[in-house]
C-alpha cells in the first residue's frame, strides 16, 4: 500500500506529464494553405526563355527556416535555316530543362506561423541554335534557329526545416503552361 505522500507525488507526476504533453502538442506546427492561398505560378514566356514565379499563403508554420524550390521543364521548337538564308519550320520538339530555383526564407520572416511566399523566378532557356537533326531539319546543311519555348511542367517543393518536405505541388501539360497556373498538392 502506498503512503499519502507517494500518492500525492504520483498524482503530481501525472499532472506534469499531461501538462507537458499538451504543451508540446500546442507548439507543434500544422502547415496548411490559407483559404485562397494555394500555390499559383505565373509563367511568362518570351521566345527562347520562360520565367516562372510561384506564390502561396501558408499558415501553421513552425519557427524554423523554410526552403521553397521551383523546378521547370519544357521544350523548344526551332525554325530550320539553310546556308542560303532560307527558313522552313522544324519538325522536332527539343527538350529543355530542368531549371531549378531555390528560395530560402529565414525564420524571422515567418510571423505567428504565417507566410506569404513569393519564390525567386526559375528561368528556363532554350539554346539559340541546335543541330539540323535535333530541330528536325531536312539535312545537315540546315541549322535550327529562332527557338520558341513552351513550359510543360512545374514543381514546387516546400521544406520546413530545409530537408523536411511539408508540401510537394505540381502541374503539367504537354500542350504547355502559360499565364497563371494553379498547382496540385
Amino acid at each position: 500500500m502506498k503512503t499519502p505522500i507517494q500518492r500525492v507525488l504520483m498524482l503530481f507526476a501525472a499532472i506534469l506529464l499531461m501538462f507537458g504533453t499538451g504543451l508540446s502538442a500546442a507548439q507543434a506546427a500544422s502547415p496548411h494553405f490559407k483559404h485562397g492561398g494555394s500555390p499559383v505560378c505565373t509563367v511568362t514566356t518570351s521566345g527562347s526563355s520562360a520565367s516562372t514565379t510561384c506564390t502561396a499563403v501558408i499558415a501553421g508554420l513552425g519557427n524554423q527556416d523554410l526552403l521553397a524550390t521551383v523546378t521547370v521543364n519544357g521544350f523548344a521548337v526551332y525554325q530550320c535555316q539553310n546556308q542560303g538564308g532560307n527558313v522552313a519550320p522544324g519538325q522536332n520538339k527539343v527538350l529543355v530543362g530542368p531549371a531549378t530555383q531555390p528560395t530560402f526564407i529565414d525564420s524571422s520572416a515567418i510571423k505567428n506561423g504565417n507566410l506569404t511566399l513569393v519564390t525567386d523566378p526559375a528561368v528556363l532557356s532554350a539554346p539559340s541554335q541546335v543541330t539540323a537533326s535535333q530541330a528536325g531539319c531536312p539535312n545537315n546543311n540546315w541549322t535550327g534557329i529562332n527557338p520558341v519555348l513552351t513550359v510543360t511542367s512545374i514543381s514546387l517543393v516546400i521544406e520546413q526545416p530545409p530537408g523536411t518536405v511539408i508540401f510537394s505541388c505540381s502541374a503539367s501539360s504537354q500542350k504547355g503552361l502559360t499565364g497563371s497556373v494553379a498547382l496540385s498538392c
